[in-house]
This record gives structure tokens, sequence and C-alpha cells, in this order.
């Protein structure tokens, strides 16, 4: 589902939520059920997480100057945890 957004002549601006792709160039205003132009507006990008717009940023860098590996990166082992002390009472095989 896609939010596209139409302007009354007489009501103003509204949000319609369609199907991807099924959007009409006119819609029927809720308030006046008068025809509606569909405006083009830019999409939503300001609400990206700066997580997110950093991951995107990084992953572009890449594409154009990867970063060169020159030996297999060590593997972090989990630091060990030490069982609940009920397991010790269970008996033993």
């Amino acid at each position: 589902m896609a939010t596209y957004e139409y302007s009354c002549s007489r009501c103003g601006p509204f949000e319609v939520r369609l199907a991807i792709g099924t959007a009409p160039v006119s819609y029927g205003c809720p308030v006046c059920a008068g025809a509606a132009r569909r405006v083009f507006s830019a999409p939503g990008l300001r609400a990206t997480p700066e997580a997110v717009a950093s991951l995107h940023d990084r992953q572009e860098q890449s594409r154009e100057a990867p970063a060169v590996v020159s030996e297999v990166p060590t593997r972090a082992r989990a630091p060990r945890r030490s069982p609940h002390p009920s397991l010790s009472r269970l008996p033993r095989p």
C-alpha cells in the first residue's frame, strides 16, 4: 500500500492509501465528494533513522572503493556462561 496525495479545490489536500500503481488521476473528495486532482510530492525520506542512513552511506562508499582485506579476521568467541545452578542436581549418564 502506498499513500497518495490529492488536492480538492474546495476542501484542500488529503491523503489516500491505495495499492501501488492503482492511483487514478482524480479521486473523490471524502468531505464534499467533488473531484480532486492528484498531487505529486517528494517521498518521505526525512524519516530515515540515522543508523540506517549511515549504513546506506557506507554501502555506497564500498561500491566505489571497497575495503581491502589482507588476512582472515579471527573469530571472536562469546564469553562462556555458567550453567544454571539447578542443572547440577540432574542425574548424570
